[in-house]
């Protein structure tokens, strides 16, 4: 079984087809995740199409025989960038359309890890520096944003505010590591573990509290996301390998 399914790529396909799942139930696209126009013909059809895209391309991201069909899920994510948010970042550009640019960029770029071993040579490093500046997004979001990321964390918790900020710099170290190489391989692990710490502590009893509450259900579907892409992006971070000649060593990706 561990042959045919890629336990890495789990918690990234599971957040797209819950995403999905939530889609199809309420006939409608994923919020501010996904701001399609009111005035869009035919929206909640297209919400439905949407959805079973989700949800395939979830089930096909697992599957390690699936060759470039495993990339329909960046792919998707990619359309949504270019055609809803950074229309959104250009018509508002602040902070908070610029994070709605950063949360889908990195779904996309995360998930070229998946991409096979024929794909160029030039995809993985590319999608590594566009994944690589979105936790810088992410961390300066919950900085300039303090105040109300402190609200998201658990009451019981301390310095609720001192986590804000904490959590803010913890996500741009990650973002300066990747991008650098530098402790890469432990950042990228170190911010899917925080992003995993958030789908625990704030979402999950976030929908356990409010089932019925279509935004709870959303918004732990995006972490479970984007913490699955943040362990995706090991695989798009340069490792050193032996080659078959003894001593040398030749540049490979994850």
């Amino acid at each position: 079984m561990r042959k045919r399914i890629d336990i890495d790529a789990l918690p990234y396909a599971l957040g797209a087809i819950l995403l999905g799942m939530v889609t199809l139930a309420v006939h409608d696209f994923a919020l501010q995740w996904q701001p399609v126009p009111q005035w869009v013909p035919a929206r909640s059809a297209l919400s439905i199409v949407s959805a079973a895209i989700l949800v395939v391309g979830g089930l096909v991201a697992i599957r390690r025989s699936a060759g470039w069909a495993r990339l329909t899920l960046p792919a998707f994510y990619a359309l949504w960038v270019l055609a809803l948010h950074v229309r959104a970042f250009a018509a508002a550009p602040n902070v908070g359309t610029l994070l709605g640019v950063a949360e889908i960029l990195s779904l996309a770029a995360a998930g070229v890890a998946l991409a096979p071993a024929s794909a160029p040579r030039w995809l993985r490093p590319s999608a590594r520096v566009l994944y690589g500046l979105c936790p810088l997004v992410f961390g300066l979001s919950h900085i300039v944003y303090a105040d109300f990321t402190s609200t998201m964390v658990p009451a019981w918790l301390p310095a609720r505010l001192f986590l804000a900020y904490f959590t803010g710099a913890a996500h741009i170290a990650a973002g300066l590591a990747i991008l650098s190489g530098v402790f890469a391989r432990l950042a990228a692990r170190m911010l899917a573990l925080m992003c995993a710490s958030f789908v625990l502590l704030i979402h999950i009893p976030g929908v356990i509290g409010a089932p019925a509450d279509r935004m709870q259900w959303t918004m732990l579907a995006v972490a479970l996301s984007i913490a699955g892409g943040a362990w995706l992006s090991q695989r798009l971070l340069p490792t050193r390998q032996t080659g078959r000649l003894a001593g040398s060593a030749t540049p490979a990706y994850a």
